[in-house]
């Protein structure tokens, strides 16, 4: 009988020819992916920065001296230091309930956490309109204890809490799931409470997840328009915050002050993808030293 041939070794398995392995193709998925990023991101920005700086810095310094473009600041600033506490601390106290407990109901809220996802801003604002409005369901009662919620701060900062919600509970939600519960039962083993549990074993465990979802909650409460131009009444001076400004002044044919004021949100959203680069590089440091799931 004829002996079959010896495979060596060191023989690997035929390459398997994947999508784009030509360098045609290479080429031009690369090319084309360059090229809208370019045409999509790239150019608008500096097309922003270019039109800020058009006339020098004086004039770019002169466009937030206006009254009404500082008073913006101050109340996109203001509406931040309060719905974003709010959602981090709703962020966490839903995803521990989703995360760690079984219960009837607990799918459906997982997808009342994410509605806000699904719904468009505006129709957020009208909805806000049909309850605390003057005709709203509430409204007559707020009417007659002196109470105005709707074309003020306080509706602007309930839209922005509505349109920001789900963003800390989506992030911290897979990662409390993929990480379990033992940490937190061998806790309760020990004695530890709830609340001594949360702050010295969940939290710790969450941390990298917790800052990024709430740099994504700080830059879309500073960057909302479409819930916040239903609510805010767009008020010059009072209830404008920054992307309402940038639309006034755009139709003042202040383009200049416009783009100056862009700025502003374009440094939040860039300043939020290196928060995002950095967190995301010290949590793999994280998984990498400790050996856990990571986000």
């Amino acid at each position: 009988m004829a002996r079959e041939p010896l495979i060596p070794e060191t023989a690997h398995p035929p390459r398997r020819i994947r999508v784009g392995d030509g360098p045609l193709a290479r080429f031009l998925l690369i090319g084309s992916v360059l090229l809208v990023t370019v045409l999509v991101l790239v150019a608008p920005l500096l097309a922003i920065f270019a039109e800020a700086l058009r006339h020098g810095m004086a004039a770019y310094a002169a466009s937030f001296a206006a009254p009404d473009t500082q008073c913006a600041i101050g109340l996109t600033v203001f509406t931040a230091l309060i719905a974003v506490p709010i959602n981090v601390g709703f962020g966490i106290a839903a995803a521990w309930c989703i995360a760690k407990f079984t219960f009837p109901g607990r799918n459906l809220l997982v997808a009342l956490v994410e509605l806000p996802f699904s719904i468009s801003p505006i129709i957020a604002g009208v909805a806000y309109l049909f309850v605390y409005g003057a005709q709203g369901l509430l409204g007559p009662w707020l009417e007659a204890h002196d109470i105005k919620i709707m074309f003020a701060v306080p509706a602007i900062i309930l839209a922005s809490l509505f349109v920001t919600a789900p963003f800390v509970a989506r992030e911290l939600i897979p990662l409390m799931i993929a990480q379990g519960t033992e940490e937190e039962e061998a806790a309760v083993t020990l004695g530890a409470g709830g609340w001594r549990i949360l702050r010295l074993v969940t939290l710790p465990n969450v941390r990298f997840a917790l800052l990024y979802g709430a740099a994504l909650c700080n830059a879309r409460v500073m960057g909302e328009f479409g819930a916040v131009s239903i609510v805010s009444g767009n008020i010059r001076g009072q209830t404008n915050t920054l992307p309402l400004q940038i639309e006034l002044l755009y139709q003042d044919n202040n383009a200049v002050a416009a783009f100056a004021v862009a700025t502003l949100l374009t440094l939040v959203a860039l300043v939020t993808l290196v928060a995002k680069a950095i967190i995301e590089r010290l949590d793999a440091a994280r998984v990498k030293a400790q050996g856990k799931p990571g986000h």
